[in-house]
């Protein structure tokens, strides 16, 4: 885990840790947040619960949404933002035109100050930041989102429940 690594859940030193490389505009990865969020719950001070991101080349505003995502988070506001992205997903994603208008409601609607938000998008070491992830995931070998990596090892999935008895194996160890 990297040291711009965001941190969902800090479970302290030595923890396990859970990564996820993510698309904000990736249905899987949709599909996968309510899933993450259970076992958040159910892992809590446990489990250090962590993503990078990874938007994919194909997905029109995945790095739209990854700048708004990480404005929010330069003013406090990084897991409400990343929240609304997926709760809002099914209204945005897939789209063919930029969605960079509806994030800035977003961000409005969070109560940020959006001379700042505006400055955070448009600020090429924000660019920057979202490219470095996707360049740390290349070089594990991410392909596709969501990627999860258990204390810095692949997990391979199969289903939902695949995370959950990683996680619970992990704990054991």
């Amino acid at each position: 885990m990297g040291p711009d690594t965001h941190i969902l859940d800090d479970a302290g030193e030595g923890a396990v840790t859970l990564v996820e490389f993510l698309d904000f505009e990736c249905e899987a990865c949709g599909a996968f947040y309510p899933i993450i969020e259970k076992l958040r719950e159910e892992f809590a001070g446990e489990v250090t619960f962590a993503f990078r991101y990874f938007p994919l080349p194909g997905h029109l505003n995945s790095t739209t949404a990854a700048l708004a995502v990480e404005a929010a988070a330069r003013q406090g506001k990084l897991e409400e933002m990343f929240a609304r992205m997926y709760e809002t997903q099914s209204e945005w994603g897939e789209s063919q035109e930029s969605k960079a208008n509806l994030f800035r409601q977003y961000a409005a609607r969070l109560g940020l100050d959006l001379a700042k938000y505006d400055a955070d998008v448009a600020a090429v070491e924000t660019l920057e930041r979202i490219e470095a992830d996707f360049q740390d995931g290349v070089a594990l070998g991410v392909q596709s989102t969501p990627s999860f990596f258990l204390n810095n090892q692949p997990v391979q999935l199969t289903s939902f429940d695949d995370l959950r008895a990683a996680i619970e194996a992990e704990l054991q160890r």
